[in-house]
């Protein structure tokens, strides 16, 4: 049975191959290591983009499709039929919460208007005017999965109160159903957007849910940029009334010559929230841990199902 993964740092970090297994190193679709054949277990380039998705067709013994991503917008619908479908869900929790948590502070205490002052040479706030603050903040955090959560525990120390809500309401935890977002935005300063992109999030912040939102609150997406509508985020931004912050953007990259490049109420990072040094290490381990339940006919964990 063969295994491409597509680091070879993997080899050393995927612990041990069980008895039969051949992993091979495939970095990249336009050159494969061995005929497709015989690959039974796939592991794609980390934010490996939808065309990516068409090898798979091309390996006529896979079985299972493991993602890096926690994220599975690009791969869900792609795949033939029957084949299994994981993503890297808990392996991203602690660097997409660390840029959340960034996001937020840089916001709320002016460092993006500080960094332009110092590229100008200028000592911004001589008049020592106070910056906001994160204390006493109301967050509202939209997706309460294992991001979510590793979030909400984070944000503990910084004197805030969190609401967390859900696909579904969960009353016994507490958890919110997105149907309620109407009324639970208008009590919110910050809004944060960590859901997987599926049909039912693409375009949820629309001109409604901005409109919804307190004057002067902070919109974060840390989730796809197809969960805002694009068009109407500028138009909400452009008035003043509310700032955002993103790792992502639709369309991605942003173009030369978006108006979100010049909005001062705008903190834009180009997608690497996950892009952090320990990524490959807990990525490596999820491998391991699966391939091993795999051979060994175990249930995998991570399936994605309805596009979650």
């Amino acid at each position: 049975m063969k295994v491409w993964i597509p680091h070879d740092q993997g080899l050393q970090l995927l612990g041990d191959v069980p008895s039969g297994v051949t992993v091979e190193l495939a970095a990249r679709p336009d050159g494969l290591p061995s005929d497709p054949a015989g690959v039974r277990f796939w592991v794609p380039p980390f934010l490996a983009q939808a065309e990516s998705a068409s090898l798979a067709a091309k390996m006529p013994d896979l079985e299972v499709v493991q993602l890096l991503s926690a994220g599975a917008d690009a791969w869900v619908g792609k795949l033939p039929e029957g084949m299994l479908l994981c993503d890297a869900r808990g392996v991203h929790d602690s660097p997409t919460a660390e840029w959340v948590i960034t996001a937020i502070l840089a916001y709320v205490r002016a460092f993006p208007a500080f960094v332009r002052a110092q590229a100008r040479g200028e000592w911004a706030y001589a008049d020592h005017t106070p910056t906001d603050e994160l204390a006493g903040k109301r967050v509202l955090i939209v997706g309460a999965g294992s991001i979510g959560a590793a979030l909400a525990a984070r944000l503990a120390p910084f004197e805030v109160s969190v609401t967390n809500v859900a696909r579904t309401a969960r009353p016994d935890q507490g958890v919110y159903g997105v149907n309620e977002l109407p009324t639970l935005l208008p009590h919110h300063d910050v809004v944060v957007l960590i859901v997987p992109l599926t049909d039912q999030t693409r375009g949820l912040v629309d001109a409604r849910f901005l409109a919804a939102m307190p004057d002067g609150a902070l919109l974060v997406n840390g989730a796809r940029g197809p969960v805002v509508d694009t068009d109407a985020l500028v138009a909400e931004l452009a008035t003043g009334r509310l700032a955002a912050a993103a790792d992502v953007t639709e369309p991605e990259p942003l173009p030369a010559g978006h108006p979100l490049w010049s909005m001062p109420n705008f903190l834009l990072t180009p997608h690497v929230g996950g892009s952090v040094r320990g990524l490959l290490a807990r990525g490596y381990k999820l491998v391991g841990e699966q391939l091993r339940r795999f051979t060994a006919g175990e249930p995998l964990i991570n399936q994605v199902k309805d596009g979650y």
